[in-house]
């Protein structure tokens, strides 16, 4: 008789360990892996979703199972004490009891339900769904007593829907994805959701750096300059580059360049018109606006209608992608060379974006767009070569000065 009750013992602090390690593992399920290996038709998460549905329902189960153990296996744990030890025996018993449960039915199976919370959860599944119709009626009403109670206390209890991720939620977790995604991939990914908070300002070419072709020349010059062009789209303008007259696609004048036919008044009949957008539009917006509109390129102007640069598609996928090769812009790399002594010297045109990127740097983006304009506005004043400067951390020194603006500036390693 004394065996059985050990048997029964040990089996209900076995069913014990059971339902504590249930508990764990079902609450600590990534329900985003548990939802897409759902969809995938795996038979463990279908069920662990469902019971996860009902929350209250599933913890009305795992308590009822977890309690009823418990108190049944202290009951027939004093009885046996009491056989053996007597009135000593329900200390004994109480004390050994605790110890055995805490160890081995709660901090054990949790543990390990924690660590591994999918592959625990996967193999008691079953029996949770057996323990679920099988209590069912008694689950039922304690759910509806304690639903009760806590609506009472102003707290509404209603089947668990999947929480959404904010975009910054969104990034952290895949920054965090470190061993899953590739670095590359990563960075993609990141870049995406970045493109809602970048505008086309800060990608686009500036207005001094805009090639176009300007109609006042000679017919022998333009011509000169269209078979010479390395772009595919082309401004076209008259007297300065703010008065803009359209855009010339190079590939519809491929032909009658070749045959040598196209004259002045051919040209202008392939000037198509100009496409505008505002400074302050998103590369979320803009990527969506090109597509729509079957645009390549767009005159970036500001609130005022005046031209500030000139964006292409090419701009908002390097966002995403990284530098294309392309012979229509340097490259970020062509703009920096790295010294032995792990300095950089930087062309004053980049842009601090580009530099953040390639070097790994923080200076700030909120307004200069370039490297020159960042140390005119921290200096306050026109930039002299051999001066110093400290950006955010960064110690900077101007080698060379075009004009107002700082032409080639040294980054130095600190």
């Amino acid at each position: 008789m004394d065996i059985i009750l050990l048997i029964a013992l040990i089996l209900l602090i076995a069913v014990s360990a059971f339902f504590s390690g249930s508990e764990t593992s079902m609450m600590s399920l990534n329900r985003y892996r548990l939802r897409h290996l759902a969809k995938q038709n795996h038979k463990r998460a279908k069920q662990a979703q469902a019971l996860l549905k009902r929350p209250d329902r599933l913890l009305g189960v795992i308590l009822i199972g977890n309690t009823f153990a418990n108190i049944v296996a202290s009951a027939l744990a004093t009885i046996l004490a009491q056989h053996y030890f007597g009135d000593l025996g329900v200390a004994i018993a109480t004390i050994i009891l605790t110890l055995v449960i805490l160890l081995g039915a709660e901090i054990m199976p949790k543990t390990v339900a924690a660590v591994h919370p999918e592959g625990f959860a996967f193999k008691v599944v079953p029996g949770l769904n057996l323990c679920k119709k099988a209590l069912y009626p008694l689950v039922w009403l304690l759910n509806v007593i304690a639903n009760s109670l806590l609506g009472l206390l102003g707290v509404k209890v209603a089947s668990k829907k999947l929480d959404t991720l904010s975009k910054e939620e969104l990034r952290s977790v895949v920054s965090e994805a470190t061993s899953d995604i590739a670095q590359r991939r990563r960075h993609m990914l990141l870049s995406v959701l970045d493109l809602e908070r970048t505008t086309i300002e800060d990608v686009m070419v500036p207005k001094q750096k805009i090639v176009g072709l300007n109609l006042t020349l000679t017919w022998p010059t333009l011509l000169k300059r269209l078979q010479h062009s390395s772009y595919s789209h082309i401004p076209v303008y008259c007297d300065t580059i703010d008065n803009i007259v359209g855009i010339v696609h190079l590939k519809e004048l491929v032909q009658l360049l070749d045959a040598k036919t196209l004259n002045k008044q051919a040209f202008e009949r392939y000037i198509r018109p100009a496409y505008f957008v505002p400074e302050s539009t998103s590369l979320q917006k803009q990527l969506v606006e090109f597509q729509q509109n079957a645009q390549e390129m767009a005159l970036v102007v500001d609130e005022y209608g005046e031209l500030q640069g000139l964006a292409t598609v090419e701009d908002v996928l390097e966002e995403i992608v990284g530098e294309f090769t392309s012979v229509e812009q340097p490259s970020a790399n062509e703009q920096t060379r790295k010294h032995a002594d792990g300095s950089y010297i930087v062309e004053g045109e980049m842009t601090v974006r580009d530099i953040n990127r390639d070097l790994g740097l923080h200076l700030p983006t909120d307004s200069a767009k370039t490297l020159s304009g960042l140390i005119v506005e921290h200096l306050q004043t026109m930039p002299t070569a051999k001066t110093c400067v400290w950006i955010s951390g960064q110690k900077m020194e101007i080698l060379q000065v075009k004009g107002k603006a700082a032409q080639r500036i040294k980054l130095l390693q600190h």
